[in-house]
């Protein structure tokens, strides 16, 4: 969920900044120099750090789960969410303050350099760093694991297990951010562009649709969800008109219900047919 929350953050710096950046066309936006658009650059700056500490949050809560077995991962989610957002805050704190006081030039949009430069881009190579080490390590434990069952089926089924489990884990650890993490900026610019903005702005729906939409739990949800807004609408249709009939009674409705949420996640619901759901 935090996660999510930092996509979405990003997404909306990314529109918050341009429209506070451009919203005049006819000044040049690097001669600007207001409270506002400085705020609208460091909102960008904490949403981009936000997402690469939540992206390492990740990583280190996935390993937790992989090799503390028999320890409830409730008793980290405080210091996830304190380290998730509170690193950010205090990197965003030092940067503002340094540029205040050693480079408050335009709208903090410029060339950075020095000390202002490393505030925070040491703190995103870091968390890339991180993050790709442990990547490593999943994919190390998988292939073990993977190994240990090999007598369960064909080496090229164990292959295309662990294809698919890489696959799945490169948008989600930011995996491709190591291609160009330790490269002067001004190498490869043109394809730096293409790649980082081009995977980075696809990266949070890439996430959404394997790790959300995609979930077997989540789909039984939005079914139920579903059924419930479709026999809802047939009883409005039903009771405009006069025609609710005893089979489609609101008691019979309350009683499906009740048994679709006794359903487990990973049962299948049929569609719902007539506003009643048959299970």
């Amino acid at each position: 969920m935090h996660l999510f929350v930092s996509f979405i953050l990003k997404a909306i710096a990314v529109f918050t900044k341009d429209a506070v950046l451009f919203a005049d066309e006819t000044m040049d936006h690097c001669l600007m120099s207001t409270v506002a658009c400085k705020a609208a650059v460091a909102f960008f700056q904490f949403s981009i750090l936000a997402n690469f500490f939540w992206l390492l949050i990740e990583g280190i809560y996935l390993q937790t789960l992989l090799l503390l077995t028999f320890v409830s991962d409730k008793q980290y989610v405080c210091w996830f969410i304190f380290t998730g957002w509170g690193a950010p805050t205090a990197v965003m704190f030092a940067w503002v303050l340094t540029r205040i006081h050693q480079q408050n030039t335009g709208c903090w949009d410029d060339d950075e350099h020095g000390v202002v430069l490393w505030i925070i881009k040491g703190p995103i190579l870091l968390t890339v760093l991180i993050n790709f080490i442990i990547f490593i390590n999943v994919i190390r434990i998988l292939v073990h694991k993977l190994k240990s069952q090999e007598g369960g089926g064909s080496h090229s089924s164990h292959f295309v297990r662990l294809a698919k489990s890489t696959l799945l884990l490169i948008p989600l650890f930011g995996v491709h951010y190591i291609i160009f993490a330790f490269f002067p900026e001004s190498t490869g610019l043109e394809a730096r562009l293409y790649i980082e903005l081009g995977l980075g702005s696809f990266q949070g729906f890439v996430v959404a649709l394997l790790y959300c939409f995609s979930n077997a739990e989540v789909q039984s949800e939005l079914k139920k969800q579903l059924c419930r807004w479709q026999y809802q609408e047939y009883l409005n249709f039903t009771h405009k008109h006069g025609t609710l009939s005893r089979e489609n009674s609101p008691v019979n409705y309350v009683t499906q219900l009740s048994l679709l949420e006794k359903l487990s996640p990973k049962r299948k619901t049929s569609v719902c047919q007539n506003g009643v759901t048959s299970v």
